[in-house]
């Protein structure tokens, strides 16, 4: 702990704003990032089709997502089990059609649109419903 962090009389770390905040930005920097470097391989040097090698930068990216933001954004303690991780995946789903589907579209609006750039629109609109989904859903009470 930093000084900005308590620990609660239930052993659960009470995170300032500012960290809480940072994991989720840092946690979703990682998962973007994970999602645009398979993206990137798979379309470049595989030569996939792009919205083929976007479900597979998405399952990769959710997993990546998923340990961090239970580890920076949440900050929990216990072991990962398999429950909450089919917790996350429902949500992290969820985000993801959100986030597929506004890719697909731009993608099909404008074919000649770099996918990077898709990715990117399309991510940013998912982000909130996501943080919404794992603050009240996934990783509510588990600290």
């Amino acid at each position: 702990m930093t000084g900005h962090e308590t620990t609660s009389a239930d052993g659960r770390e009470q995170r300032s704003p500012t960290r809480h905040w940072g994991g989720f930005l840092v946690s979703g920097a990682i998962a973007f990032s994970t999602d645009a470097a398979i993206l990137e391989t798979t379309t470049r040097l595989l030569h996939w089709h792009p919205l083929l090698a976007r479900l597979v930068a998405i399952s990769l990216a959710m997993i990546a997502g998923w340990l961090a933001h239970r580890t920076l954004t949440f900050a929990l303690r216990s072991r990962p089990t398999a429950v909450e991780f089919a917790s996350y995946a429902a949500a992290a789903w969820s985000a993801a059609a959100i986030n597929y589907g506004l890719f697909a579209t731009i993608l099909l609006l404008r074919p000649g649109t770099w996918p990077l750039v898709a990715l990117f629109a399309a991510s940013g609109a998912a982000a909130a419903f996501s943080y919404l989904a794992m603050r009240f859903g996934v990783f509510r009470g588990r600290r």
